[in-house]
């Protein structure tokens, strides 16, 4: 564990830096990402911390070749998914539906005995993140693909096909995220995503990580996983504007197989654009982060001084012993 005392944090970087630290509203806590270890931090109904830390053990570090740009955007955002949903399912423990615990099914008993406990929740997980791939996939890129062949009847125009798609997958992820903001079981969740960017701008500040220090910050972050989501919507369009403008497909189903494949591409490119946006601050890199950073006015809201003391105790478990190795 690895907790900084004030003076340390005080002379850690006054000039400010930019950390590789990053991390994930769950249900009632946070869960965050250091250079080598993370934390998930929930705050249980009596009002206690319970955490969790672990070491990462990042699959790149064994096979160097998937640490290569544009592959490491795929391998991070997998493995960012199978974390997140791990982290969620913990955090979800606490607050069961009702406020009573659920009997495990036949079917999850089953595992368990066939299994155990740990491959079977191992399961469940990839599981849960295979599905909820499968349902982004659905609605941001096969929904508008199908919707886009309506264009057919007006206009036999590929130009057109491609911006109708363009502009339904920018509206129906807006859509998604403006109805999510409206739920009030999500408000706590991303107030809670709030207090994490919060906590990440304090420390990059080089001060004291105090409430008080992390309330003064603002809570829009270029490197959020909302910046991340519509940057690969952008790109999409970009990429399969060139691609049908050079071979022009006329079938949704190809049309649909066809974003499939460039997917790993999109993702890829994605990736690589946060990650160079999180280093850098400049007109253009505002003027390219600026709609990723109003989205989150959907996904960010201002959180309470007991969200902050979690996000803070988050971020305190995964900060290196020796204060810059988590410096890009």
């Amino acid at each position: 564990m690895s907790i900084h005392t004030e003076q340390e944090r005080q002379g850690a970087c006054q000039k400010g830096f930019k950390t590789m630290c990053g991390g994930q509203a769950l249900i009632e806590g946070i869960m965050m990402r250091g250079p080598k270890k993370q934390s998930v931090v929930v705050r249980r109904p009596d009002g206690e911390l319970e955490i969790q830390e672990k070491d990462i053990k990042l699959i790149r570090d064994r096979y160097p070749i998937l640490g290569l740009p544009l592959i490491r955007g795929v391998v991070t955002f997998c493995d960012s998914m199978y974390n997140g949903v791990t982290a969620l399912m913990f955090s979800a423990d606490f607050y069961p539906e009702d406020g009573e615990e659920e009997e495990p099914s036949r079917f999850e008993n089953w595992l368990n005995n066939r299994l155990g406990s740990e491959k079977a929740t191992a399961f469940f997980t990839t599981l849960a993140v295979i599905l909820g791939i499968g349902m982004s996939i659905a609605l941001f890129f096969l929904l508008p693909t199908l919707l886009g062949t309506a264009v057919r009847f007006f206009t036999p125009s590929m130009l057109v096909r491609n911006v109708a798609e363009s502009l339904l997958k920018i509206v129906i992820f807006v859509g998604y995220l403006a109805l999510c903001s409206r739920m009030k079981e999500m408000k706590r969740v991303f107030s809670y995503h709030g207090a994490e960017h919060k906590t990440i701008f304090c420390y990059e500040a080089g001060l004291p990580l105090t409430v008080e220090n992390v309330r003064k910050q603002p809570r829009h972050h270029p490197r959020c996983g909302t910046s991340f989501l519509f940057m690969v919507i952008a790109v999409s369009i970009l990429v399969s504007t060139v691609v049908f403008a050079i071979w022009p497909v006329e079938n949704a189903i190809l049309r649909f197989l066809a974003h499939l494949a460039m997917l790993p591409l999109i993702v890829g490119i994605s990736y690589e654009f946060n990650r160079w946006a999180g280093r850098h601050d400049g007109p253009v890199t505002k003027l390219l982060t600026a709609p990723g950073l109003w989205l989150q006015n959907f996904t960010t809201f201002e959180p309470d001084d007991s969200m902050i003391e979690v996000g803070i105790r988050a971020l305190e478990l995964v900060l290196p012993e020796k204060q810059g190795e988590d410096a890009w």
